[in-house]
C-alpha cells in the first residue's frame, strides 16, 4: 500500500500542478449548473434526478479526459520502462494512478453539494434520493475511471486515448438508454452492460446491491486487463 500510495500522491500533484485538473472542474461546473439550472426551472421539483441525468453525459466526455495522460503519456515518453524496472507491483501502478483519477473525479462533482443546499432552501428535497444518487455518482466515476485507464493503457496518444475513451462511454450509455424499454434477452443483456439503468436506479432513491455489483465487479475486471497489459511490457 506505501507504493500505491506513493504512486498516488505522485499522480494527484501532477493533476493539481498542471492546469488539467482546474480547467475540468471548471467545465464541469459550468455544464452541470447550467442543467440543473434549466431543469430546476423546467420542472419547479427540488429534486437533482432530472439535472443529474445530463451529468451522466457530460462525465462521459470529461472522465476520459482525466485519464487520457496516465498510462499513454508513460508510453509515448518511454517514463513506463523505469517504472517497470523500479521495486513496485505492477498492481500498485495500476491502482495508484486510479485511486488518483477517481479521487480527482470526485473532486470534481463535490462542489455540486451546492445544489442541495440551494434545494433545501427553495423547498423539501427528498435526501434519500439525492444520497444514493450520489453514491451512483461515485461507483459509476469508479467504471468510467477503469474504462478510461484501460483506454490509455493500449494507445501512445493522449488524445486518442480521449476521444476513444469518450466513445465508449458513450456507447456504454447509448447502448442501455436505447434498450430501456425493448424486452427480450438480447435487450435485457444490453441493459446490464449498459450505464444507464443501472444509474437510473440510484437516481430513484434505490441502493441496489445488483448494481454495487455492477459497477465493482466491471471496474475490478478492466482493471485487472490493464494489470495484464502493463505486465506484458516487462517482456518486450
Amino acid at each position: 500500500m506505501t507504493s500505491t500510495g506513493t504512486i498516488f500522491e505522485r499522480e494527484i500533484n501532477a493533476y493539481f500542478l498542471s492546469p488539467i485538473a482546474y480547467v475540468i472542474i471548471a467545465v464541469f461546473m459550468v455544464f452541470s449548473g447550467y442543467f440543473f439550472s434549466i431543469m430546476l426551472g423546467i420542472t419547479q421539483e427540488t429534486t437533482l434526478r432530472y439535472s443529474l441525468a445530463y451529468t451522466q453525459f457530460i462525465l462521459s466526455i470529461l472522465t476520459p479526459v482525466i485519464t487520457m495522460r496516465l498510462l499513454a503519456e508513460e508510453n509515448k515518453t518511454g517514463t513506463v520502462e523505469p517504472l517497470m524496472t523500479a521495486p513496485i507491483t505492477d498492481f500498485a501502478v495500476v491502482f495508484g494512478k486510479f485511486l488518483a483519477a477517481w479521487a480527482l473525479y470526485n473532486i470534481m462533482i463535490a462542489p455540486t453539494a451546492f445544489y442541495i443546499i440551494f434545494l433545501a432552501w427553495v423547498g423539501s428535497p427528498d435526501y434519500g434520493a439525492i444520497i444514493a444518487s450520489y453514491i451512483g455518482l461515485v461507483l459509476m466515476g469508479g467504471l468510467f475511471v477503469s474504462v478510461g485507464m484501460l483506454v490509455s493503457a493500449v494507445t501512445k496518444n493522449q488524445i486518442v486515448a480521449a476521444v476513444t475513451g469518450i466513445v465508449a462511454l458513450l456507447i456504454l450509455l447509448v447502448i442501455g438508454l436505447a434498450s430501456a424499454e425493448s424486452e427480450g434477452w438480447l435487450y435485457s443483456t444490453l441493459r446490464y452492460i449498459g450505464t444507464y439503468d443501472h444509474w437510473e436506479t440510484f437516481t430513484k432513491g434505490i441502493v441496489d446491491t445488483r448494481d454495487i455489483v455492477y459497477y465493482f465487479s466491471f471496474s475490478a475486471l478492466l482493471l485487472f486487463i490493464v494489470v495484464r497489459i502493463v505486465e506484458s511490457r516487462r517482456w518486450r
